[in-house]
């Protein structure tokens, strides 16, 4: 405008004609004019796309709230059974003592009849949820879908974690999707009471509380160590009316052997098991119940990964890895089996990591074989990837993967390459544990905690390559009975082992010779 202004000065006294200047002076002015316009148009337009695309982002962040609740009226009527969509079954169970595939009479003597139908069952993908059991998981289902928003603004990731909370309900973990469960089973086939095993404490405060709701006697096998480190899990199990006995124990001819061939130890998951099953075989009215391996277990976990779908679905929210702790396969194989099917069915693609403690590395340092499912030797046999049913495993902190197998169905997906499988050390875990509840607000469960290492880990990796990808992880439960592992990680006392490979070996060196 003012060397418009400037320039019709000059010519006026220059001595132009009025009309050749009136008619210049507008060019010059619409000339300017139109270039003023078009840079100020231009500056608008690319300040208001920077606005849109901040708004887009903010309103994409807000559509995805920190949790995703599905309505009661969206919980799973069915559970999902991933077998029917395998090509290749898992193999059966065998009769230690015929060498043969078990039949369902030959287990009634320890499992509920129902349960021995959903144990053998291959064909059928989806099994109803009775009415009673459903009633009982509006308690403390539907459980949450969490977008770990803090813990990726700790690491400065491109990628999205999601992890699903099983923490909110008593017994602070996912174990009580499938102990209401067994315990209806049982009250409906009008048994007195059940025995089981337990390791940390999850599933015996779960099936504490399931038979302590349909008025069932419940008798613990507590791995020792445990049973030491976890005094207040163990009240708990007391309070809802519980007896619980540190195993292995002087109160089983099995439990007698054990401690006469280890004198000392600290137990296991298959000492536990075995002095549980003969407890629940001699005593009139009882029937054994286990928290994890069998196939009915994964069965009713799947109301997990079911739920899981549902709700990122809601949001078209599509994971690219799905992670879960692996100790038997009730939480990883829960999980990941509804995502699963889809896979194999060719309907989508995921990745999926089973992550298990370096001390007890049956995935990724076992064997696939036959072999006992307890210690003693009294259970039927299953084709697993397994250390050896002799291996007692050092007494880290995460007791509920101190289990010498892996359930077969997660090995036989692992044997067929469609599952991968990750081991890490205790500190490394308790050290992702701190980092996600100084920013997530959970203290986290010292399993559930294997799954948030391989989290952050792959997580890190996207930071890396910049890639975006969604990562899903099971929260199993929380530590707050765990305190004594926090305190040892606190002090800077925790230790690490990891067994040797003649250890292992000398471990698998005693697994049975099954012909298949």
């Amino acid at each position: 405008h003012m060397l418009v202004c400037e320039g019709v000065g000059v010519l006026r006294q220059a001595g132009w004609h009025r009309r050749r200047f009136r008619l210049l002076s507008q060019r010059i002015w619409d000339e300017s004019f139109f270039c003023f316009y078009t840079s100020f148009h231009t500056s608008q337009v690319l300040m208001k796309r920077q606005k849109e695309k901040k708004m887009s982002e903010s309103t994409n962040n807000k559509a995805i709230p920190y949790k995703i609740y599905l309505h009661e009226s969206e919980m799973p009527t069915h559970y999902y059974n991933v077998r029917a969509d395998m090509k290749k079954k898992p193999a059966p169970l065998v009769n230690p003592g015929t060498g043969k595939p078990i039949t369902a009479d030959e287990l009634k003597p320890i499992f509920c009849d129902e349960l021995i139908d959903q144990e053998l069952n291959e064909t059928d993908r989806y099994i109803e949820i009775p009415q009673e059991i459903r009633d009982f998981y509006k308690m403390y289902r539907p459980s949450p879908l969490v977008r770990a928003y803090c813990l990726e603004e700790k690491l400065q990731t491109p990628a999205k974690i999601y992890y699903k909370f099983e923490g909110n309900n008593t017994s602070g973990s996912h174990k009580l999707n499938s102990a209401i469960a067994q315990a209806y089973y049982a009250k409906k086939e009008g048994l007195k009471g059940v025995t089981t095993e337990t390791g940390a404490g999850q599933w015996g405060t779960a099936l504490s509380m399931a038979c302590s709701y349909f008025g069932l006697d419940c008798n613990v096998y507590m791995v020792k160590v445990s049973y030491e480190q976890k005094p207040f899990r163990r009240e708990v199990m007391r309070t809802y009316g519980a007896s619980v006995t540190p195993s292995p124990s002087e109160t089983t001819e099995i439990g007698k052997k054990i401690l006469g061939e280890h004198p000392g130890t600290t137990g296991s998951l298959g000492c536990a098991i075995s002095e549980a099953v003969e407890a629940a075989t001699t005593t009139e009215g009882y029937k054994y119940v286990l928290g994890s391996v069998l196939n009915q277990v994964l069965l009713h976990q799947s109301i997990i990964g079911e739920e899981a779908m549902a709700a990122m679905k809601k949001y078209d929210i599509k994971p690219d890895v799905i992670i879960g702790c692996a100790g038997g396969g009730s939480n990883v194989g829960g999980l990941m089996s509804p995502f699963m099917g889809e896979k194999l069915r060719g309907e989508a693609d995921y990745r999926f990591i089973a992550v298990e403690p370096a001390s007890c590395p049956s995935l990724t340092r076992g064997r696939y074989a036959y072999d006992f499912c307890d210690t003693g030797r009294v259970c039927p046999m299953a084709k697993m990837y397994t250390l050896g049913s002799g291996y007692i495993p050092a007494p880290n902190h995460a007791g509920g993967l101190r289990y010498h197998g892996m359930s077969p169905i997660v090995s036989e997906l692992y044997h067929q390459g469609k599952l991968e499988a990750v081991s890490y050390t205790q500190t490394e875990v308790f050290e992702a544990a701190r980092d996600f509840a100084r920013v997530e607000g959970i203290l986290p469960a010292p399993e559930s905690s294997h799954a948030i290492k391989a989290a952050i880990d792959e997580a890190l990796k996207c930071k890396e390559t910049g890639e975006e990808k969604t990562i899903l992880f099971g929260l199993t439960g929380t530590g707050y009975f765990d305190l004594y592992a926090y305190e040892k990680f606190n002090d800077g006392v925790m230790t690490d082992y990891v067994p040797s490979d003649e250890e292992i070996e000398a471990s698998l060196a005693t697994l049975p010779n099954i012909e298949e």
